[in-house]
Parts: C-alpha cells; sequence; structure tokens
C-alpha cells in the first residue's frame, strides 16, 4: 500500500505519553499515517477539519471538550467519515454505550495489545463495527440497561422483510455473516446482501449501530447468547 493510499489517523488522548505512544505503534504500520495528535474534544474537531482523517482514535475522558462531546459533533457535521475508534477503561468508562449511540463505530480496550491496536484501526477503517462481533454483544449487554433507550423505530422495522428482520436480530446477537450462513442454511454472500439491505432500510452505518437498534427495539434482550 502506497503512502496515498494510508489509513489516516488522528490520535486523542489527554494523557502525552498515550498518545504519543498509540501514534508511534500505528506509525510504525506501511498502511497507517498518523497525521496528527490532539490532547482534548475541542483540539480534534479542529484537527479534523484541517487534516480529514479517516480514523480518530479517541480517549472518551478528557478535559474541556470529553470525548463523547467531541464524537457527537464529528458525527453531526459528517456521519460517514472520519471512523471513531473510541479507547476506554471498559469496566470504568459508562459512557461507552453513549459513545456507540452517537456513531462511533467500536471501542478499543486501553489495555489492547499492539496486534489488537492496529487491527482495530484497520477493521474500523474498513467500515466494519469493532473489533468483533463477540465484542459488540459483551458490550452492548454490559450497557444495555444503563443508558434510556431510543423510542422504538417501529415505521422502519415494518420495512424490512421477514428474512432480513431474522438477520438482524443474528446480527443483534452477535453472530459474524458466516455464522449467519450456517444458522440459516444459506449463502454467506446472501447472508452479506440481507445485512446490507438492511443498514439501507434503516439508515444504520455498521453493526455495531444494528446491534443498538436491536437492543432499543427488544428484538434482543441482554442475556441472549448466540442460538442453538
Amino acid at each position: 500500500m502506497t503512502s496515498t493510499d494510508a489509513i489516516r489517523v488522528l490520535v486523542v488522548d489527554d494523557q502525552p505519553v498515550v498518545r504519543t505512544g498509540l501514534a508511534a505503534i500505528l506509525d510504525a504500520q506501511d498502511d497507517v499515517e498518523v497525521v496528527g495528535e490532539a490532547a482534548d474534544g475541542r483540539s480534534a474537531l479542529d484537527q479534523v477539519a484541517r487534516l480529514d482523517p479517516d480514523v480518530v482514535l479517541l480517549d472518551i475522558r478528557m478535559p474541556g471538550m470529553d470525548g463523547l462531546t467531541a464524537a457527537r459533533a464529528l458525527v453531526a457535521e459528517n456521519a460517514d467519515r472520519p471512523k471513531i475508534l473510541v479507547m476506554t477503561t471498559f469496566d470504568l468508562d459508562e459512557y461507552v454505550h453513549e459513545a456507540l449511540r452517537a456513531g462511533a463505530a467500536g471501542f478499543l480496550l486501553k489495555d489492547a495489545t499492539r496486534q489488537e491496536l492496529v487491527r482495530a484501526v484497520r477493521v474500523v477503517a474498513a467500515g466494519d463495527g469493532l473489533l468483533s462481533p463477540g465484542i459488540t454483544k459483551r458490550l452492548i449487554e454490559s450497557f444495555a440497561g444503563r443508558a434510556p433507550p431510543k423510542p422504538p423505530d417501529t415505521v422502519g422495522l415494518a420495512r424490512l422483510t421477514d428474512r432480513e428482520r431474522e438477520v438482524l436480530v443474528l446480527v443483534g446477537r452477535g453472530l459474524t455473516n458466516g455464522e449467519i450462513a450456517d444458522h440459516l442454511v444459506l449463502g454467506e454472500s446472501t447472508v452479506k446482501t440481507h445485512v446490507n439491505r438492511v443498514f439501507a432500510k434503516l439508515a444504520l452505518r455498521d453493526r455495531v449501530q444494528a446491534v443498538i437498534l436491536a437492543y432499543d427495539n427488544g428484538l434482543v434482550a441482554a442475556g441472549d447468547g448466540p442460538p442453538s
């Protein structure tokens, strides 16, 4: 991958050592370029406007404008770019669920390995949510009962076919496209088509938003595991 094709990343964290370390790890990759660093949400917004990154690696807890506020502002400005990858300590940050609602494409634990960090940036840049559907499920289950759900989207759901609704439920339960294909005895390309149609009809950006919508509308409940 040439430098012009590299994933452009903005690293946002109020701790200089953490910020510099993350930037160094990412800059060492042939397909990633760190185009800037920021110490708070306000600076992040300014740098996004100036640098046009593909991915913003965003801490939640920062002085001044926090990451949650910044994420909302970024998504309000442009729903598709940049992709937002939230960093969290998971056990302490109860704002993660709201960050995902605000439009973040995923989250990364602060104790993640170097390999997990790089993979997360690549996954989010490619348009996929979080690190894996399994992590998506665990995260949403942890926070589903802590934030007020949105009103049910009865109009949007009514647009789905029975098969599309079935696929949405399975996405909400943490299954990959391959696992959905095995469960429904369908080709994986067929499942991908159904998933894309669900996203289009419900105006969803990625699997993260699909999982949240499934929980918000009672299609999936906390504790629901993969189907047998």
